[in-house]
C-alpha cells in the first residue's frame, strides 16, 4: 500500500490507544438536570465521535426517547442520578450496532435488578467490571487490525497503479466490515437466547424513533 494508507493505519492504531472510558468515579455523585447531563457527556465522550466538532453525543430528544422506550428509568424531579449516567454510557456504545429493541432487552433486566439496588451487586460494580476489560481488548484489536491491514496489502497486486491503493483500501474495509457483521450476528443470537423476566425488563419498546 502507499504511504498515505500506511498513515491511515497509524492513525487508526493511535486512535485505539486514545480510547478511554468514563470512569465511574469521574461521574458526579449528585443528581443532574438534563442540560448538565448532555454537557457532561459531550465533554467526556467527544473524542469518540466521528466529527467531534459537529456531532452531538447525546441530545435532550435522544434521552427522552430512551426513557420513552424503556431503556432508561425516568428522572426523579427532572434530575438524573449517577446510575442514569452509567446506563446512558452503555446506550451510547450499543446504539451504533443494536436496535432499540435489542438494547431494551439487554438493559431492561439490568435496570430491573440492579438500578438503585440496596445491597449486593450495583450498577457501578457492573460498569467497572465490564470496562476493566477494555485495555486488554484494545491490545487484541490493534493486533487484529494490523494483521488485516497487512493481508489487504497483498491484494490486487496486478491492478493498475492508479487503482491499487483504492482497491487495497476497499479490501481492508471489507475485512473489517465482515468482522463487524459476524460479531453483530453473534450478539443478536445471544440476545435472542436470553431469558428475561417480563416483570423486570419493562414493557415492549415503542416504535423506534429516527433519532437514536
Amino acid at each position: 500500500m502507499t504511504i498515505s494508507t500506511e498513515d491511515l493505519l497509524k492513525s487508526i492504531l493511535e486512535s485505539l490507544d486514545r480510547i478511554d472510558y468514563v470512569k465511574s468515579e469521574d461521574i458526579p455523585n449528585i443528581d443532574l438536570y438534563m442540560d448538565q447531563v448532555t454537557t457532561f457527556m459531550d465533554k467526556r465522550m467527544k473524542d469518540t465521535a466521528r466529527h467531534p466538532e459537529e456531532d452531538k453525543i447525546l441530545t435532550k430528544t435522544m434521552i427522552n426517547n430512551y426513557a420513552k422506550n424503556k431503556l432508561l428509568p425516568p428522572p426523579v424531579k427532572k434530575k438524573y442520578t449517577k446510575e442514569h449516567m452509567l446506563l446512558l454510557i452503555f446506550i451510547y456504545y450499543f446504539k451504533g450496532i443494536l436496535s432499540i429493541g435489542d438494547i431494551q432487552k439487554l438493559l431492561g433486566p439490568l435496570t430491573g435488578q440492579f438500578f438503585q439496588a440496596d445491597q449486593g451487586i450495583t450498577l457501578t460494580d457492573i460498569y467497572e467490571e465490564v470496562f476493566s476489560l477494555e485495555k486488554e481488548e484494545v491490545e487484541r484489536m490493534k493486533k487484529d487490525v494490523t494483521e488485516k491491514y497487512e493481508k489487504a496489502a497483498t491484494t490486487f497486486s496486478d491492478a493498475p497503479e492508479e487503482s491499487k491503493e483504492f482497491l487495497q483500501q476497499f479490501a481492508f474495509v471489507c475485512m473489517l466490515s465482515f468482522d463487524v457483521y459476524v460479531k453483530k450476528l453473534m450478539i443478536e443470537k445471544i440476545i435472542d437466547g436470553m431469558k428475561t423476566d417480563p416483570n423486570k425488563n419493562g414493557a415492549s419498546p415503542e416504535k423506534e424513533t429516527k433519532e437514536k
